[in-house]
């Protein structure tokens, strides 16, 4: 009998060129709870979202055909799927490898080998976060009320560099990070961002992004 889990009635895409870690992966998920897709490399794998829209992306970053990079960046740049958590998983651990991973889109980097019960939690806690940041009660359904701003809101590139942050669900202190500025900068721009949208919490300024495909 499966263990009951968050993961009931959430479906994974699990892209891989390794087949014994396909299928080593692929139990352990199914075990827990989880509906997995696969596919063996990231051009297979946009096929598979041309049809279907999975609620978290689990994806190997070397890859013949296409490699995660270009996978997550193809992700990020489409409206549809932008929203999704990306988990690589690498058997490169260096720092350089990470930063690279964390700045191409990736939500999560995993570096290999790693123990099932850890690649779980992280699926778990993404799978949460995306839930409160975006909101989305269906997949790709467009139920409940739209966030409502001023239709003259202008963003300047750097505020919009933030949000799309926001919208992946990246804290402040990530954010500062990844545009090598201190959090208190970006504390400034998230509340500059408010003032000037009239929303009154990171979540819906996250929603607002989603949905103006700014994200």
């Amino acid at each position: 009998m499966k263990e009951t889990s968050v993961g009931n009635h959430k479906r994974l895409l699990l892209i891989d060129d390794d087949p014994n870690l396909i299928l080593l992966v692929k139990d352990y998920l199914e075990f827990r709870g989880y509906e997995v897709v696969t596919a063996e490399n990231g051009r297979e794998a946009l096929e598979v979202l041309e049809q279907e829209i999975p609620d978290m992306i689990i994806c190997d970053v070397m890859m013949p055909e296409m490699d995660g990079y270009s996978l997550v960046k193809h992700v990020r740049e489409n409206p549809r799927t932008s929203w999704v958590p990306v988990l690589f998983l690498s058997a490169k651990g260096q720092s350089q490898d990470r930063v690279k991973g964390l700045n191409t889109g990736a939500d999560v980097y995993m570096v290999k080998p790693f123990e099932p019960e850890e690649l779980v939690a992280q699926v778990e806690s993404s799978l949460k976060q995306a839930a409160r940041i975006a909101d989305r009660p269906g997949k790709g359904n467009d139920s409940g009320p739209k966030i409502q701003v001023p239709f003259d809101v202008e963003l300047t590139p750097t505020e919009l560099r933030v949000v799309q942050f926001v919208a992946r669900g990246m804290a402040n202190r990530e954010i500062a990070d990844q545009l090598n500025v201190s959090q208190r900068t970006i504390e400034s721009h998230v509340s500059n961002m408010l003032g000037k949208t009239g929303l009154h919490n990171r979540t819906e300024l996250a929603r607002w992004a989603i949905e103006n495909s700014m994200a």
